[in-house]
């Protein structure tokens, strides 16, 4: 019994493998839909998945399957049965860095590597101990081709003492300078002006972040947690996963 499933799996997979085109009916049908559902939530985008029958849909970085006829709303990962890759986590992966992309450099922290080969970017609380572990080695990872962004995530919230600190990092004359202060726990001057943290905290959301510091590498995979320098370089050239 146990063959014959897996026979009628495959059977299945290969009959829905090849994507079909949008019929702009259907796309409209699911798109009202999700208005009758989600209101002013516009969806980024409403395209078809590998899976005949299924669509696509993207909010941001979140991504759902909705059903041709506007029924089915479906959460989870959609894993081809012959290749065995996780279909859905590629496209997250895409929509993560898109996301990270669209805040703009403007608005992060950046250490550049001297000759840089890679970069990274890191969502990071000015008084989280292993962020201060990570960015202490931050000269040895810059020298191993490894630029980092940071963007801030006070796991405290809003109008808290982590919240105020990182602001005054992005107030502060030197950023980088203000930053490293931070993680090594020296007092900084205490300063407001416009920043992005907001921004950065939505973004935290969307991505559905728990935890610092959340390593996000050039092709959108997230890493949560510290990780050594040496491991991390290992990471971003591909030998370790």
């Amino acid at each position: 019994m146990k063959r014959l499933w897996v026979y009628a799996a495959l059977t299945a997979v290969t009959l829905v493998s090849a994507p079909l085109l949008a019929d702009d009916a259907e796309v409209e049908v699911i798109r009202q839909a999700l208005v009758r559902v989600t209101g002013d939530a516009v969806p980024d985008a409403i395209e078809p998945s590998p899976a005949t029958g299924l669509y696509e849909v993207t909010f941001g970085p979140k991504l759902f399957y909705v059903s041709r006829d506007g029924r089915y709303l479906i959460q989870g990962n959609m894993v081809d049965l012959q290749t065995l890759q996780n279909l859905t986590e590629e496209r997250e992966k895409v929509l993560r860095k898109d996301a990270i992309e669209a805040i703009g450099e403007e608005n992060m922290v950046i250490f550049p590597a001297k000759n840089p080969q890679h970069e990274i970017t890191v969502f990071t609380d000015v008084d989280c101990t292993y962020c201060r572990k990570l960015h202490s080695e931050i000269n040895d990872i810059n020298r191993r081709g490894i630029t980092v962004r940071y963007l801030f995530f006070p796991r405290s919230g809003p109008d808290t003492p982590s919240y105020y600190k990182s602001e005054s990092v992005w107030c502060a004359k030197d950023r980088n300078k203000a930053l490293t202060d931070a993680k090594a726990g020296k007092t900084l001057e205490e300063k407001r002006c416009d920043n992005p943290i907001d921004k950065h905290l939505a973004l935290v959301s969307e991505l559905g972040l728990r935890g610092t510091p959340a390593i996000v590498l050039e092709d959108g995979t997230v890493f949560p947690g510290y990780m050594p320098a040496d491991k991390l370089e290992a990471l971003v050239n591909g030998k370790i996963h």
